[in-house]
């Protein structure tokens, strides 16, 4: 199968996210009922309160907003990694119940790309020695989902994979701030920058200062610093 590209999709989020998190902090200062504050926000921009309640850092009222992301053409490798941010939820496309007979899709890095075709070559060569091992073991274990489930040892890194992702506007927000600094690594960042880009488009208040630690401070990497903070506020701000 050829090499699968990155997709970024918004399926779902809290409606209207940035009055329900602009609901929620006006439950924590008013003594009003639920159909005066709901009003009061209805009536009422809450760009100037949200950018306040963010800037004071009380950003357990950005957990009431919620957004799933469904991501394919990126690699097993990258799952090792976003699975580490442990305040989200994962479905993952199945090595097990999914046989990969037919063939896998796979991610080339572009370190690789770079060195030229004859490299692209030999790395495709390479997934389609695994995709014969792959094969092969199916035959000798018989098919079906024992099959699969052992056959899959010997599939790579590269190999490509679908995931739906849902994290809170809160959880985004760390995220962001992790996985679109310039040291991230670069799969993960392509993925955390569209991510963003696509929140931006439906809670821009809320998103307006997300990405790398450098955007909304000093950078936070010290002397691992990229030097390019003024680039990165730049980049994001026009996201």
């Amino acid at each position: 199968m050829p090499e699968k590209q990155l997709q970024v999709t918004l399926v779902a989020h809290t409606p209207d996210p940035e009055k329900t998190c602009a609901l929620a902090a006006r439950t924590c200062y008013s003594a009003m009922e639920y159909d005066e504050l709901q009003s009061l926000v209805d009536e009422k921009d809450q760009g100037a309160f949200l950018r306040r309640i963010v800037a004071s850092g009380h950003l357990s009222v950005l957990e009431h907003a919620s957004f799933t992301f469904f991501v394919s053409g990126v690699s097993r490798a990258l799952l090792a990694q976003v699975t580490r941010h442990r305040i989200a939820s994962f479905s993952v496309q199945s090595q097990r119940y999914v046989s990969l007979a037919e063939g896998f899709g796979y991610v080339i890095p572009p370190r690789i790309r770079d060195l030229g075709e004859d490299a692209v070559k030999e790395f495709e060569n390479q997934m389609a020695q695994m995709q014969s091992w792959y094969q092969g073991w199916q035959e000798k274990l018989g098919h079906g989902e024992g099959s699969n489930e052992d056959a899959r040892f010997v599939l790579p890194n590269a190999c490509e994979t679908h995931i739906t992702v849902t994290m809170n506007a809160r959880e985004l927000l760390h995220f962001f701030s992790l996985r679109c600094c310039n040291r991230a690594q670069w799969e993960i960042r392509a993925m955390a920058r569209e991510m963003l880009k696509q929140c931006k488009k439906v809670a821009p208040v809320i998103f307006e200062a997300a990405g790398p630690g450098c955007v909304s401070g000093p950078c936070p990497e010290g002397g691992k610093s990229c030097g390019q903070a003024l680039e990165m506020r730049e980049f994001y701000k026009a996201l």
